[in-house]
């Protein structure tokens, strides 16, 4: 089972740039919002493009997706562990929680600043 990382331990490491953040709705829900800096991977493409979007097995990794009921983030990190990458966590309350607490996401239209 993949390790989780709470609202407030994700926030600090985004805004010290010490993780990169796996947002694994893609498609339409990533461009209308995202946490900030996330790549879109979802379960389908993760063989073939974490190696081009994640090239270090050993960096921190943290998938998310809508809330705890989303299987997405689960699946795109177990997928990733088994690939070999050593630092994968979980934050299961997803974008929901992010959003609920007011915290800033961007959008394909806005990426880089926050909405």
């Amino acid at each position: 089972m993949t390790a989780l990382i709470t609202r407030d331990e994700l926030k600090a490491a985004i805004d010290a740039g010490a993780v990169t953040v796996v947002d694994a709705l893609g498609g339409a829900y990533y461009a209308q919002q995202h946490l900030p800096g996330a790549i879109a991977l979802v379960r389908e493409d993760v063989d073939r493009l974490a190696p081009v979007l994640l090239p270090d097995l050993d960096a921190p990794i943290v998938t998310y997706c809508t809330n705890p009921a989303c299987p997405n983030s689960g699946q795109v990190a177990d997928r990733l562990t088994a690939l070999g990458y050593t630092h994968v966590r979980k934050y299961r309350d997803g974008i929901e929680d992010w959003i609920g607490a007011g915290l800033p996401t961007e959008s394909a239209e806005t990426a880089g600043s926050a909405t």
